[in-house]
């Protein structure tokens, strides 16, 4: 049983916007998009397959321009820019050494979670805050000697 050129099309089409819901990326579903334009076009026009090939080259690189620059109008903002940078959202809260920092380098505690993190040497017990970030290591500083005494009276 063969089945029918434009319906390929169609089925190509869904399977990529289907992928594109999954794992996003703002690209498969141009793709798509010129899949099914593709096969819209083929069932309507009887296109041969170099033909359909050709319409689905240059359906895809005008959408994918298209998009492009769509984005490039209208940039998707976030109300929370640091959602998926969790180390950068640690930057100015205050944590504890729980190894010594010595030669610039030590853990902290943050929370109920253990860090790498970079600074000044500091004996365990030290209360430190975030100032920075470099990948997965906190960089921090010691704290003012009135924030130390503020958070040791909480």
């Amino acid at each position: 049983m063969e089945i029918a050129a434009h319906w390929s099309w169609l089925l190509a089409g869904l399977l990529l916007a289907t992928a594109e819901v999954i794992a996003p990326g703002f690209f498969l579903i141009w793709i798509g998009a010129a899949a099914i334009v593709t096969g819209v076009a083929t069932l309507i026009f009887g296109l041969t397959l170099p033909l359909q090939f050709g319409l689905f080259a240059i359906v895809a690189v005008a959408a994918l321009y298209a998009g492009r620059r769509w984005l490039r109008l209208y940039p998707i903002t976030t109300s929370d820019p640091l959602l998926n940078d969790r180390a950068a959202r640690l930057i100015g809260r205050t944590v504890i050494a729980t190894e010594p920092i010595i030669g610039g380098g030590g853990r902290v505690r943050v929370g109920d979670g253990i860090w790498n993190a970079s600074g000044p040497d500091a004996p365990t017990g030290t209360r430190m805050q975030v100032v920075g970030v470099d990948g997965g290591t906190l960089l921090v500083a010691p704290l003012a000697k009135s924030e130390n005494d503020e958070v040791a009276g909480v």
